[in-house]
């Protein structure tokens, strides 16, 4: 039976076990999107991880949606992000970046830019700025020829990533961002190559992953994607044949993986499951839903085949996770107004467990 501390070989990386620590946004870039010293510190902590997949890394200032999130697009954010990579690797860890381009969930406040998008149809709900929650602006659609070079963004972004030192890189294709924009039936209301069928909505992703591919290679790509989620007002429709439609494009790639949340019926997922041939990484929690991802949910998971598990919320306020789980030690809560504040506080401040003298 496949257990959570089993090794599992990921392309040429050999991880000692099957637990993934999520991407989840932390606001703690410095000025001009550049990682930190206390980055280096909170990755580092956490290498015990079999794979660290990090915070979403924007791949072009039109591609930040959030304030205080990092880049790899200039040579300082790239030179900012070596002594990150160097720190997890020295603690035995290894470490993608992923890359988000945010497309409509961005606010001229945060870029001094209108976001894009596949249409002018703006997110549903308030976006983060640098003033203050506010309602999600109208992008600007995308002209037909633009939307390859934003597909390249990724790859672009992907081939910086290799000079600051990462194992790898993880498109963010979930949700409600730029690529889950363009598979929405909803967000994305083109007439174009890019919009209608599903064959034409699923081609921005396979865009951006074939460059991708090209520029670093398939073992070293990743994509995440959340089925079904209708993050931001991004809405799908036919979802298992979207995204059936999408691995079968994916899997000639030799990705590294693909990285499923849990954002649709169980059946579908399962379904996918069986459609893709390579590595499959499963979150079984819903994106800021009630529940963390914990180890019966993973061993669950395990059972259904999938070959990973990714933990988001738990590796908060646990940088030792791997070893609580495997010791079944109390899992210690976070602080969640701690999560975007900024500073060291509720960021590298919590501590491995402490046995009892």
């Amino acid at each position: 039976m496949t257990t959570l501390f089993d090794r599992y070989q990921l392309g040429a990386l050999t991880l000692p076990n099957r637990v993934v620590m999520a991407p989840m946004t932390r606001v703690r870039a410095g000025e001009g999107g550049v990682a930190t010293p206390s980055m280096a510190t909170y990755y580092a902590q956490r290498a015990t991880a079999g794979l660290i997949v990090t915070e979403g890394v924007q791949p072009s200032l039109i591609g930040q949606s959030n304030p205080g999130t990092p880049g790899l697009h200039t040579d300082e954010q790239v030179a900012s992000w070596r002594p990150v990579t160097d720190a997890v690797h020295a603690n035995g860890g290894r470490i993608f970046a992923q890359i988000m381009h945010g497309g409509r969930v961005s606010h001229p406040d945060t870029t001094g830019m209108q976001p894009v998008g596949p249409s002018a149809v703006p997110a549903v709900g308030e976006v983060f700025t640098p003033n203050g929650p506010k309602p999600a602006p109208v992008p600007r659609a995308l002209e037909t020829a633009e939307v390859p070079e934003h597909a390249r963004s990724y790859a672009e972004a992907a081939l910086r990533a290799m000079e600051a030192g990462f194992d790898g890189v993880e498109l963010h294709g979930a949700n409600g961002y730029l690529i889950s924009q363009f598979l929405s039936s909803t967000a994305n209301l083109r007439t174009d190559i890019y919009g209608g069928s599903i064959a034409n909505r699923i081609r921005f992703a396979v865009e951006a992953v074939s460059a991708t591919v090209e520029a670093v290679g398939g073992r070293r790509t990743g994509i995440r994607l959340s089925p079904g989620a209708g993050i931001w007002g991004a809405e799908e429709t036919d979802v298992p044949e979207l995204y059936g439609a999408l691995l079968a494009e994916l899997a000639p790639l030799d990705l590294a993986y693909i990285h499923l949340e849990a954002t649709t019926d169980e059946e579908v997922l399962v379904g996918l499951r069986k459609e893709w041939p390579g590595t499959l990484i499963v979150n079984p929690a819903f994106p800021m839903g009630p529940r963390q991802t914990d180890k019966a949910a993973a061993d669950h998971w395990l059972g259904l085949g999938a070959d990973l598990i990714s933990f988001g919320r738990a590796f908060i306020a646990n940088p030792d996770l791997v070893e609580r789980l495997r010791q079944n030690l109390p899992i210690a809560p976070y602080d969640e107004s701690t999560w975007y504040q900024g500073g060291d506080a509720g960021y590298i401040t919590y501590s491995a467990y402490q046995h009892a003298a």
